[in-house]
């Protein structure tokens, strides 16, 4: 018996999984925080916990048909970034960069062929005698090559990691687009003057205007 025959082609049996990998990346309706920043956070989460328990799906379902679960993926976080001050094109572009970096972490994070310490430690020694790689012999100091690697990929899967990624790219966002930074009475932070209320920026322009004026040299005589 084999599973063709309940699927008709491979093709079907990859929707299929696809599907039920994407059931496991949605965020439950009523846990999606309100505030877009946070809700795609929990939906980068999600999707990395997913991939990470299925690492295989990542190169295996990229063919596949988009499905019903898929569809709700793209619709959640298109949900999640409704309210961030952006144009439509800059939110999917922001979802995508999300999503590109979710990928790229689980594919960090899946373990390596099986290496021998003794290889690594003979192959890595090799290449440091020549002087080529200051700066990576300076981090291996004096512990063994395959120790020090070995310790840096921990660090690139830890966890922090991921929040720290995430964080950086989602600051990234805010701070090329300039968004506001407001105080808890609702007043615009000093670091973004330029996005106080219009009736503001009037003022601030009708008391600088006879400083300015007073300023203006006065025409040469000849």
């Amino acid at each position: 018996m084999t599973l063709y025959h309940y699927m008709r082609t491979k093709d079907d049996l990859l929707a299929l999984m696809e599907d039920a990998l994407m059931a496991e990346a949605l965020v439950p309706v009523d846990e999606l925080p309100s505030d877009w920043r946070e809700a795609l956070s929990a939906i980068a989460r999600r999707s990395r916990d997913a991939f990470a328990r299925h690492p295989w799906a990542l190169q295996a379902v990229q063919s596949a048909q988009l499905g019903p679960n898929g569809m709700r993926h793209i619709e959640q976080s298109l949900a999640a970034v409704s309210t961030a001050p952006l144009g439509p094109a800059e939110k999917v572009a922001l979802c995508g960069v999300i999503d590109d970096f979710v990928f790229g972490f689980v594919l960090r994070s899946i373990e390596p062929p099986r290496v021998s310490a003794r290889a690594i430690n003979q192959v890595v020694s090799q290449q440091l005698a020549t002087g080529r790689f200051p700066h990576l012999a300076a981090y291996i100091g004096e512990d063994r090559p395959a120790v020090a690697l070995a310790r840096a990929a921990a660090w690139m899967s830890d966890e922090a990691r991921f929040e720290f990624g995430l964080q950086a790219r989602l600051d990234a966002v805010t701070g090329s687009r300039g968004l506001v930074t407001r105080s808890p009475r609702g007043a615009p932070s000093a670091k973004h003057p330029e996005t106080a209320a219009p009736r503001e920026r009037l003022d601030r322009r009708e008391t600088r205007e006879p400083e300015r004026r007073g300023r203006r040299k006065a025409p040469s005589r000849r």
